[in-house]
């Protein structure tokens, strides 16, 4: 798929139309009242322990897939992946996660994506260099907690 050519394009496209509107149910679909806050029933179902989490966790990668199958580069299927594991990740957090889900709207964030490939001509070729990155990132982070460790078991052996 071109991203030039706008009968590609999911909200022009009735085969993937649903993507959006499930995105939309899944992350916007109610409003607080006086606010402008949105949310959607992602947020509510993982209020049920590991039931919740796991659905929208499969619920999301399913669009996932969907627009995989549908021409999406492999730099943009990265991202929406990454975006997905970070929800699922962080939201697997009790009391943190669930406020977490409420904020970070994965799904919103993907269809962003998908409109920044292809309407804008962003997020094309391979995603290579993201995984790379985020590797490195994780690399630095691991690095750092084993550091952080050793100096709090030296400090704990150090006050006996």
């Amino acid at each position: 798929m071109e991203f030039n050519d706008r009968r590609n394009y999911p909200s022009e496209n009735n085969k993937l139309r649903w993507v959006e509107k499930l995105s939309y149910l899944l992350d916007e679909q109610f409003r607080l009242p006086g606010t402008k806050f949105r949310f959607g029933l992602d947020p509510i179902l993982n209020l049920i322990p590991f039931a919740g989490d796991m659905s929208g966790l499969l619920i999301s990668a399913a669009l996932v897939l969907t627009l995989a199958k549908n021409g999406a580069s492999s730099k943009i299927v990265t991202l929406m992946v990454l975006n997905i594991v970070l929800d699922a990740t962080i939201g697997a957090i009790p009391i943190i996660g669930h406020v977490f889900d409420f904020f970070f709207k994965a799904n919103k964030r993907n269809i962003r994506l998908l409109n920044e490939h292809y309407v804008e001509g962003k997020h094309q070729g391979s995603g290579k260099g993201v995984l790379i990155g985020v590797g490195l990132v994780l690399l630095v982070i691991f690095i750092l907690m084993i550091y952080l460790l050793w100096q709090i078991t030296a400090w704990i052996f150090n006050q006996f």
